[in-house]
């Protein structure tokens, strides 16, 4: 799975925290079926974040995180 990839796919697991106005990744919202693969898109990005390909911040950006 490339990383452009992950991140589309962890863009739909975004779930808004409700009272702290604050957003994460919850993979209880996706299908029991579809889980595997989105742990496999934690993965990819995790290893990306690790090895420099990009920042923690930079994710967050991307997959809304952080507005």
């Amino acid at each position: 799975m490339e990383i452009a990839q992950a991140i589309e796919l962890l863009k739909r697991a975004v779930k808004h925290t409700g009272t702290i106005d604050q957003k994460h990744i919850d993979l209880s919202v996706v299908a029991a079926a579809e889980r595997p693969k989105f742990e496999l898109a934690l993965k990819v990005i995790q290893l990306a974040i690790k090895d420099g390909q990009m920042t923690r911040d930079d994710f967050n950006r991307r997959v809304k995180l952080d507005s």
